[in-house]
């Protein structure tokens, strides 16, 4: 039995394909469970799901008051019937043996939780300039399952995972203050458990970007601030690239501050900006050389707002969340209310 929970909300867009996705799986329907796990959205996306219920028993809605992913999740791992749970993006495509393979890799290899590369596309000029950006190693680091295929290999996380029943049972419930990044630090939680999770190279997806720079700002500036308290909590769990953007936008600020204080400061902020404009251009001419020279004019801003709003909400976090350096808990919630 397999249970495959979608937290979301106002998604009415892209749920139809996310749905369609999920019951073309060539795993037997009856034995999946899908459990829809809706942020109250007002956007016509309950209607849409309504429609589905109305031919497919196996779908099922709860409504999450919280509105955000954490809080959904644990709404629906409360009631889950299958021995393995698969969380689904709104925004995400699986591929048609997605399940199988999942189910494969947990009995043959032994894991605890399962996932693989996730391709990220867009629908206009905007949103694939976006996906771009995305998945290169300039643009997110040496995030595995974004920028590498044909890999099969352990993990630290993966998007969209398959766990198996057991391991959630163990490990406990999502931390609902975590806005964003709430994968990594259950995931984490996982493997400080003795678990270990799988990025798997025939378990694929697709992931579509946002479609605006406005909305790539907002995300990754909630990925650099909700990143300080996963570093609270864990820090074992970051990785340098983690720490790159926050040092570059701190260097930027000191240099503008000397700037105004002693001479030399303008020539500090010249060379941050220099160099920093200089290696963007450097990924930026190379991937327009492969994909079209018509990214040369927005390809080098997307990198920059991924850089600057991750960065700078990291600082913003660590202001924010100053006094929280003991809090190892957060707000993971018992199993029973």
């Amino acid at each position: 039995m397999i249970t495959i929970i979608l937290p979301i909300r106002n998604e009415k867009k892209y749920i139809k394909y996310c749905l369609d996705a999920i019951l073309a799986q060539d795993y037997p329907q009856d034995q999946i469970e899908i459990l829809i796990v809706d942020g109250l959205s007002d956007d016509g996306t309950r209607e849409i799901v309504a429609t589905y219920q109305a031919d497919h028993p196996n779908i099922r809605v709860i409504n999450n008051p919280g509105k955000i992913v954490p809080t959904g999740m644990n709404l629906a791992l409360r009631e889950v019937k299958g021995e393995v749970v698969i969380r689904v993006d709104g925004h995400c495509v699986i591929a048609s043996d997605y399940v199988t393979n999942c189910v494969r890799h947990i009995q043959e290899d032994g894991v605890d939780g399962v996932g693989g590369p996730m391709n990220t596309i867009g629908e206009d000029f905007t949103s694939e300039v976006i996906a771009l950006a995305m998945s290169s190693k300039f643009g997110v680091g040496n995030s595995s399952f974004r920028t590498e295929t044909g890999q099969t290999k352990l993990a630290d996380t993966v998007p969209f995972p398959a766990y198996t029943h057991e391991i959630i049972q163990k490990v406990g419930l999502y931390d609902e203050e975590l806005v964003r990044n709430q994968d990594d630090e259950y995931n984490y939680r996982i493997r400080e458990a003795g678990g270990n999770i799988l990025l798997a190279e025939d378990v694929r997806s697709t992931y579509y970007s946002r479609g605006s720079l406005t909305k790539l700002w907002k995300q990754y500036f909630q990925y650099g601030f909700w990143k300080v308290r996963v570093l609270q909590k864990h820090p074992k769990q970051m990785s340098l690239r983690q720490f790159v953007p926050p040092v570059f936008v701190l260097s930027i600020i000191i240099s503008l501050i000397l700037a105004f204080v002693i001479r030399w400061g303008w020539i500090a902020l010249a060379a941050v900006l220099g160099l920093y404009m200089a290696v963007n251009l450097v990924f930026t001419f190379s991937i327009a050389a492969k994909n079209g020279w018509q990214l040369l004019g927005l390809l080098p801003l997307a990198f920059a707002i991924i850089h600057f709003s991750y960065g700078l909400g990291f600082l913003i976090g660590l202001v924010k969340f100053a006094n929280r350096w003991n809090d190892k808990t957060g707000k993971v919630p018992p199993w029973h209310i």
